[in-house]
């Protein structure tokens, strides 16, 4: 008789949701009212707002209460969906490419047609990849501030399958991940998928907050930390120096493994030195070439000690079997002809540019963003609800993420994510100026 009554307020609730009798940023009751208004306990009762946010229908943030979700958007606001409306303004990815680059494809598949030994992209490349491609790879990694033999760098399918690969090779379901609450959205799926412990640790300032992970360790055997020192995704913050080295510290201390993501690296200048320099034996580096030349370019680098190379290559075996030899060739022409290099520099003064154009047209908001990023992270006004300003904005043909794609944690702070690298920088302006309305109505 519990589960039925249980049931039936749930499948009330829902109905009321889906109907719109109940719409999206409303309040629903308290644990305590919940449990006046239809006699049942707390654990009834909290098992019916569990059981709705498990369908997606609700929000429960911890001190301020449950909250209608808008259904008519998807979770995470679109980072899951591949297609976006028609003509909409997609500020939810960043594929950032610059004009002329066509014609740079173009001429590079020519010289490759034009080469010697064609038949050789034919056929199954090594796990990895080939000698000579992973020298100069080795070669291209030096813009990152590392400097090692090619033994140490593996080759794969963009930086989203290192970061598989790594998660394969090296952890085991149950292992304590260590991430940032608010943290890259394919990261955290890769850990639930791989079923990892994820201790999330909120930011500190936007960065890793160190202080509570040495005190995490020393309460639990964390295993492997997942970190983003560089042009942090979603908040675009950089750690200092001093932080990177007490990062490689504690790694040595308490024998973690130090998952680095550099994907977007290449827009500091002059490039930080990666925690990998402070601690080599207990840190994987892993970047791609999908920002700095073109999304279309799945082309990942993996930098690792050599007793763990072993455990990679097998990895990657059984994930893809080999690497792509063609696009490994046509990656490796461009970084010795200079042409990746070229893109960097441009697409730095590219991203300064953009973000010159936000903060003017966002002057009426609070902002944490990197002078040199491609991502603005818009904090909301107290009483607003981020689902509702997205969908808002979707109204309008603007399509954004909220603080939801981001949280690892308990609960989401009301924040937007921006990705201003890929729309035409006058549609950008245009677009910010329509948020930065939305965000004071």
């Amino acid at each position: 008789m519990a589960l039925a009554r249980y049931k039936s307020i749930v499948d009330d609730y829902a109905a009321r949701i889906r109907s719109g009798k109940l719409r999206p940023g409303a309040q629903l009751p308290t644990l305590r009212k919940l449990m006046q208004e239809h006699g049942i306990a707390l654990a009834t009762a909290s098992r019916v707002y569990t059981e709705l946010e498990g369908h997606g229908l609700v929000a429960c943030e911890m001190g301020r209460g449950t909250f209608v979700r808008d259904t008519s958007l998807p979770r995470g606001l679109g980072l899951e969906q591949q297609t976006l409306q028609t003509g909409a303004v997609d500020l939810i990815f960043n594929y950032p490419c610059l004009p002329g680059q066509d014609e740079m494809l173009r001429e590079g598949l020519r010289s490759i047609a034009s080469s010697g030994d064609l038949d050789a992209l034919l056929h199954a490349a090594p796990q990895g990849g080939r000698p000579h491609e992973r020298q100069i790879i080795a070669r291209h990694l030096r813009n990152r501030g590392l400097r090692l033999p090619a033994e140490q760098v593996l080759i794969v399918n963009g930086a989203q399958q290192a970061l598989a690969v790594t998660v394969q090779a090296l952890l085991a379901p149950g292992d304590i991940l260590v991430m940032d609450a608010l943290t890259f959205p394919g990261m955290k799926t890769l850990a639930q998928s791989a079923r990892l412990d994820v201790e999330a640790l909120p930011l500190a300032e936007g960065k890793l907050n160190l202080p509570a992970l040495a005190a995490l360790c020393k309460r639990r055997p964390v295993r492997a930390v997942y970190v983003m020192p560089t042009m942090h995704n979603p908040m675009g913050t950089v750690m200092t120096d001093a932080e990177r080295q007490q990062l490689a510290q504690l790694a040595l201390k308490h024998q973690f493994l130090i998952i680095e993501d550099g994907a977007y690296a290449f827009l500091a200048e002059p490039a930080p030195k990666p925690v990998f320099t402070y601690a080599p034996e207990q840190t994987v580096y892993i970047s791609g070439l999908s920002k700095s030349v073109a999304s279309g370019l799945r082309i990942g680098m993996l930098a690792a000690p050599p007793a763990l190379i072993p455990s990679l290559e097998t990895a990657i075996r059984v994930t893809s079997g080999n690497t792509p030899s063609l696009m490994i060739a046509l990656a490796c022409l461009w970084i010795e002809d200079g042409l990746v290099d070229e893109l960097e520099l441009r697409k730095r003064k590219d991203a300064r540019q953009r973000q010159r154009i936000a903060r003017a047209a966002l002057q009426d908001c609070v902002l944490t963003a990197h002078s040199v990023s491609y991502y603005v992270w818009l904090s909301l006004p107290e009483d607003f609800r981020a689902e509702q300003v997205a969908a808002s904005l979707a109204l309008q043909g603007i399509m954004v993420a909220t603080a939801d794609a981001f949280n690892a944690g308990i609960t989401a702070p009301q924040a937007l994510r921006l990705a201003i690298g890929s729309v035409p920088l006058d549609i950008l302006e245009q677009a910010l100026t329509k948020i930065n309305a939305a965000c004071w109505l």
